[in-house]
């Protein structure tokens, strides 16, 4: 594309070849050809085009992602376009095995800099991508040269109103969509594709594939919104493409009438988060009742520190739902000695409930947290790694309700203590 402006808005439908990467990149050339984009076309290929969902293939697979990036870069050099579609992605840290893989919606003919991508943020456990892939977090739009930004959602993350706003309030004016949607829920993806359009006042050019896919009848029906909600084109449930003029003024005019995306006023009082044992459960039957998964861990968190933040950051990842037990100030003294907390337990409840990854903060009084977690129930229970499994108080009685352990280490080497020395010695 190099420095040619956003001219088009489109996409390619079609049918997976499952794990034949050269077909289906034939697939997208013979697509491009017949479609004849116009220079400055941002095109949008399917979830998993050039594979599929051949799980047990795909760690092989993605050692081709890398040139077959190459050639996609080639080919939008060649139209002078962009290209957006996702792909398996192999991780470079060291990860679990099973989630050795990002699904990542990568952009090609952006620049000089090679395509860029953007993970899945949403897993979609009944198609068991949770235990292959690895959710992506904290999504950046992808800037165009010529000044727009792309905001990127695959499949599953159209069911998160949060995905797409936490783009565009970043400044994203256009969000891409690469899906594998079932035609059994079609109509349900025409209704959120709208509602992500509406609610961010943003363009949505969404890519589906066509066919079926181990038996089941995939969705079709590839669209480009508008800013205000309406469909401008629509394929049909059988291979397609399509390209429509991008008129940016649309949405400039929309969104000086009236502005929904802007505004980001703190709407929470994080003090509500401190709750009594009995609020807490409540709160957590709902949440269970609704299919949330409870994580709870516990500590005295007298001087927060970086390492405090991110061990609890890493405990919020386990499930939906943290909450943190905090050792009242009589039990703080009866552990460490009467020169202790340096905090009160009202200050250090309050700073605890101002993390956003903490969700509800209960104190107690005993000097572990036993009658916390057999009230509460979790189904995660996060300790530091420092602690041996079997010595974890509570491990024992989550694992025999079906929850399990999760032990993490520290990424800091600070410490409450180590902090308190310091000023000592000052």
């Amino acid at each position: 594309m190099s420095d040619t402006v956003l001219s088009q808005l489109g996409f390619l439908q079609f049918e997976i070849v499952a794990g034949d990467i050269q077909k289906n990149l034939e697939q997208v050339r013979s697509g491009l050809a017949e479609l004849a984009p116009a220079p400055g076309s941002l095109i949008v290929l399917p979830e998993m085009w050039a594979t599929g969902f051949v799980y047990e293939q795909l760690a092989t697979l993605a050692d081709e992602i890398p040139e077959l990036l190459v050639e996609l870069e080639e080919l939008a050099s060649s139209f002078a376009i962009i290209l957006a579609g996702s792909l398996p992605q192999k991780l470079t840290e060291g990860k679990n095995k099973e989630h050795s893989l990002y699904n990542t919606l990568f952009f090609s003919g952006i620049g000089k800099a090679g395509a860029r991508g953007i993970a899945k943020q949403n897993l979609f456990s009944f198609w068991k991508e949770d235990l292959w892939f690895q959710a992506g977090k904290s999504p950046s739009p992808i800037a165009l040269p010529g000044g727009d930004l792309l905001g990127g959602l695959v499949c599953y993350d159209l069911r998160f109103p949060e995905a797409a706003r936490f783009q565009c309030r970043q400044g994203a004016g256009i969000l891409v969509m690469s899906a594998e949607w079932p035609r059994a829920r079609i109509a349900q993806w025409r209704v959120l594709l709208q509602a992500r359009a509406i609610e961010n006042q943003a363009f949505v050019v969404a890519a589906n594939c066509c066919g079926d896919w181990e038996g089941m009848r995939m969705g079709g029906h590839s669209m480009i919104v508008a800013p205000d909600g309406e469909i401008i084109t629509e394929a049909g449930d059988t291979e397609g493409a399509c390209s429509v003029p991008f008129n940016r003024e649309v949405q400039k005019e929309l969104r000086e009438r009236f502005n929904s995306v802007a505004p980001s006023p703190w709407a929470f009082e994080d003090s509500d988060k401190i709750l009594s044992l009995e609020t807490i459960t409540e709160n957590v039957t709902r949440r269970r009742k609704a299919g949330q998964k409870i994580v709870f861990t516990n500590g005295c968190f007298d001087i927060i520190h970086a390492g405090h933040v991110e061990y609890l950051q890493k405990a919020r990842c386990q499930g939906d739902f943290l909450i943190v037990g905090l050792n009242n100030d009589a039990s703080i003294r009866s552990i460490k000695g009467p020169a202790r907390p340096i905090n009160n337990e009202q200050n250090r409840a309050r700073v605890l409930a101002a993390l956003g990854c903490v969700d509800g903060v209960v104190l107690f009084g005993e000097d572990t947290p036993l009658h916390l977690i057999t009230t509460i129930r979790p189904d995660v229970l996060v300790k530091g790694a420092d602690w041996e499994e079997d010595d974890i108080v509570g491990g024992a009685e989550v694992k025999a309700g079906g929850g399990r352990v999760e032990r993490i280490s520290f990424a800091s080497q600070t410490s409450t203590t180590a902090v308190i020395d310091q000023i000592r010695a000052s």
